[in-house]
């Protein structure tokens, strides 16, 4: 018994008070200075899902993951985006050092094929990151999704309305964002595992990338046989 505690006792994915900010958990740094000193240094979670809550696109989000998305395309890691809002502009990925031949555009059309895209694309040995704009998902949806981004040690984050922070979750970081005066991002940390809630920092954006323009990575549109399986 005393050995089942204390291997609890040490997994990062029980949060202890008294220990805050101390458990080791795989992450990739974000990019930017003031929000990695708000994590801890941990960044975007590795193997676990991350959420960025937000009232409406274009405050400046896809340039919030861009330095990820960069490191992930030099590494020859797939990036792929689920269901975007709009047809990611190439030409401004391009000028941000992104490779395009990384980047995956899915296109499910109902909601199992989306939820079965993300299982699928978190699981595959040649993600790098997964971007998502799932919709509407219900609690046990997310777990589901949890446990294929550990499964394939992966990163992931999804884009979802703000009015979801209400909503249980067992992402392991969950990030409000806000536009701020002058193209800057506020960000609001509500969940963040292994350390408390309630950090905040203001990111300037002076360019944004990804518009609702024509662009020509690669896409893929559903459905697919068997995607309900």
């Amino acid at each position: 018994m005393s050995e089942l505690l204390n291997t609890l006792i040490h997994d990062a994915r029980v949060w202890q008070g008294h220990r805050q900010g101390r458990a080791h958990q795989p992450g990739e740094r974000t990019g930017y200075a003031a929000l990695d000193q708000q994590l801890d240094g941990a960044g975007w979670p590795v193997g676990a899902l991350s959420e960025c809550l937000l009232d409406h696109e274009g405050i400046g989000e896809l340039q919030l993951v861009l330095p990820l998305m960069r490191r992930m395309a030099q590494a020859g890691r797939t990036v792929f985006w689920i269901n975007p809002p709009h047809i990611p502009y190439a030409p401004a990925l391009a000028r941000h050092g992104l490779s395009l031949e990384q980047v995956v555009v899915v296109r499910p059309t109902s909601a199992g094929d989306t939820l079965w895209t993300l299982e699928n694309c978190l699981r595959s040995p040649v993600t790098g990151l997964v971007l998502a704009w799932p919709g509407r998902l219900a609690s046990r949806d997310i777990r589901r999704l949890q446990l294929a981004a550990e499964a394939g040690h992966t990163t992931c984050v999804l884009f979802r309305p703000r009015r979801q922070a209400r909503q249980s979750s067992p992402a392991a970081l969950r990030l409000e964002l806000e536009p701020a005066p002058h193209h800057g991002l506020r960000v609001n940390v509500l969940k963040r595992r292994g350390g408390w809630p309630g950090q905040h920092c203001r990111l300037d954006m002076a360019s944004r990338a990804g518009q609702a323009l024509p662009a020509s990575p690669r896409v893929i549109a559903g459905p697919w046989a068997g995607s309900h399986s």
